[in-house]
């Protein structure tokens, strides 16, 4: 094949030829300068593969003049193995289109350059023909080394960040568990299903917050002997020698490498606590984070490694120590709820009342916090013996969910409970001086209360004498299961009608009590929630008083309430629960001759080491004897 001369524009030979013959209208030199000046390599061979021109790019990419590459096999000459060594003519994709006259391209050859160095190439090959006979192809090819670089930067781009988003999955996944609302083993039985495999072989969590009692692997996992992890769990028994030891390892500030030629001699002070996980689980080192925040020490995460690399890089012990700090965090945060709870309860009972035992009369009261860490509220109820013998029950509510509202509502059970005392009835008295109380001497906001009297003579009948300020209305159940509300001596609420000077006042209402009835107080959070209307809060709890008064004629008032409070299930506000279970008539009377009822529960929310009110004036004076309850 012959290419003609390609004369530049000083009219010197500028090397062989174009291979086409028709004048596009710029000149016959000018698609012989288009490969010239063109920025990429390109080499035309003839039918043989021999190379009969090279463009200065290709020159330059080679290292070689085209007059030393022209006349040579290309592939001889130039295609490569990446490693430098020569790959057989059968293997050269290059020639390729010598035998099947369709075009082909790559980018995974390689090019010989004259200092012996061995370049990746990015290639195209299109047949060369003319008159419809194949003379020949070109080759376009140009450097690859630097796409491939782009291409391994990108590569290890995409790899961290990879391993960046199983980091924040993992971090995210953590948090998830160590919110979740289990016990703290299971929390940490679960953390560690997270961290084996992904961070190690097996990992064990040892807590021990208290230094002067005993360690405890509550966690251990192993992927390998989950059957050995399960058996490592327990108290773990410490020479002071090791428990110091131990309590160093706890307070560094930083994850510790541990390895096991350290630990697995029995003479050394971790031996006991980490020594045994190396020689049941395996392994040559561990990562030791301590489980610390806020200046306080709880414990210890272990993870080890069984296999390769044997120890963790610096981003796992980055991690480790991250989720070591969260840990430490949700173990404090949880010991400073349970403090806090603990005040709460501790309030919470000192706030309520137990309940006195009066003749033949039992009592049981129950108190439902809100779902909140205080635990504390405004809601109440009391029950205590008047001067004159008389059963004063109470059951109230104060605005507010807190301990601001615990406060004021321990003022107002304390102002009602000295008004009762001193004027004794009628209630609707009590209520205005109450009234009067609140609004200018404390500054508790308004609150409902029902306030009644229950009375008789021994052996019955009974009566309830009531006033109602503003609060739902007591529920009477009769042992046949018929149901009734109280729904008389309604009134304004504590601390509106003096404050508003309006003059309102409570209406007394008396109720005759049927034998072996019950009386149902309540405050609001039983029968009310956002997503039910008080009435009909108030219907669903009426309906499964009457059922439990059919079914239970012969339990005890105990048993009452807390089938009643499975089957109402408040949820959302506190609630209090007060009922009073009147005896059989003439039950007390002088020659009774039937045995006293079962004593009452001991259960109740107060302190259980708290006495009744006026559980010991069996002495005090009565003003009626013949209407008014004794205590025994």
């Amino acid at each position: 094949m012959k290419v003609a001369p390609y004369r530049g524009r000083d009219g010197h030979d500028e090397g062989p030829g174009e291979v086409t013959g028709p004048d596009p209208g710029l000149g016959p030199d000018f698609p012989r300068a288009v490969l010239h000046h063109l920025g990429t390599g390109v080499l035309i061979m003839d039918t043989s593969g021999r190379i009969v021109y090279a463009n200065p790019w290709a020159e330059r990419l080679l290292g070689r003049s085209a007059a030393e590459m022209t006349g040579r096999d290309a592939h001889d000459l130039l295609h490569r193995r990446a490693d430098g060594s020569r790959l057989p003519h059968e293997r050269c994709m290059l020639r390729a289109p010598l035998r099947t006259s369709f075009a082909e391209q790559g980018s995974q050859e390689f090019f010989e350059r004259a200092d012996g160095t061995v370049m990746p190439i990015i290639w195209s090959t299109t047949p060369l023909l003319r008159a419809g006979r194949q003379e020949g192809l070109i080759l376009v090819f140009g450097d690859f080394s630097l796409y491939r670089a782009a291409e391994q930067r990108m590569t290890a781009h995409t790899a961290a960040l990879e391993r960046l988003t199983g980091r924040l999955n993992l971090l995210a996944d953590v948090s998830s568990v160590l919110m979740s609302a289990v016990d703290a083993v299971d929390r940490m039985r679960r953390l560690l299903r997270l961290l084996v495999p992904a961070l190690g072989d097996w990992a064990a969590v040892t807590l021990w917050a208290d230094p002067y009692g005993t360690p405890e692997h509550i966690a251990v996992r192993s992927a390998a002997r989950p059957g050995r992890a399960r058996q490592l769990e327990g108290p773990l028994r410490l020479s002071p020698r090791s428990a110091t030891a131990v309590v160093r390892l706890m307070q560094a500030e930083e994850p510790v490498l541990l390895t096991s030629n350290e630990v697995r001699d029995p003479s050394a002070p971790l031996a006991p606590v980490e020594g045994q996980l190396f020689e049941r689980l395996g392994g040559q080192c561990a990562v030791v984070v301590p489980l610390s925040a806020r200046r306080k020490h709880y414990g210890m995460l272990t993870v080890g490694r069984t296999g390769d690399p044997p120890a963790p890089n610096d981003a796992e012990v980055r991690l480790l120590s991250d989720i070591g700090r969260r840990v430490g965090l949700v173990l404090d945060n949880t010991r400073l709820y349970r403090e806090q709870r603990n005040v709460a309860e501790t309030l919470q009972r000192q706030l309520l009342s137990p309940l006195p035992q009066v003749d033949h009369i039992r009592m049981a009261a129950r108190y439902l916090p809100a779902q909140s860490a205080m635990e504390v509220g405004g809601d109440w109820y009391d029950a205590f013996l008047l001067r004159d013998g008389v059963v004063a029950v109470v059951i109230g509510d104060v605005v507010g969910h807190d301990l601001t509202a615990a406060a004021h509502m321990a003022e107002v059970r304390n102002m009602l409970r000295a008004l009762a005392w001193d004027h004794q009835k009628p209630p609707s008295l009590i209520m205005s001086r109450l009234d009067e109380a609140v609004t200018y001497t404390s500054d508790a906001p308004m609150a409902t209360l029902v306030f009644a009297r229950i009375e008789g003579p021994e052996g019955g009948p009974w009566r309830l004498n009531w006033v109602n300020a503003g609060h739902p209305p007591p529920l009477l159940v009769t042992r046949e299961g018929h149901t009734r509300f109280l729904t008389g001596g309604h009134g304004p609420l504590i601390g509106l009608s003096a404050a508003l000077h309006l003059g309102l006042t409570w209406p007394d209402m008396d109720e005759q009590l049927p034998p072996e009835g019950t009386l149902v107080f309540y405050t609001d959070g039983l029968v009310e929630s956002r997503g039910r209307p008080i009435d009909a809060g108030m219907a669903k709890l009426r309906h499964h008083a009457a059922v439990l008064a059919r079914r239970l004629r012969d339990a005890t008032v105990d048993d009452f309430c807390d089938q009643l409070l499975q089957r109402v299930r408040p949820s959302e506000d506190d609630a209090a629960l007060l009922a009073v279970r009147l005896p059989p008539r003439g039950a007390g009377a002088p020659g009774d001759p039937r045995p006293e009822p079962p004593p009452q529960a001991p259960y109740s929310p107060a302190a259980p080491d708290r006495a009744a009110p006026g559980s010991a004036q069996e002495d005090a004076p009565v003003t009626d004897p013949t209407h008014a309850l004794r205590p025994e």
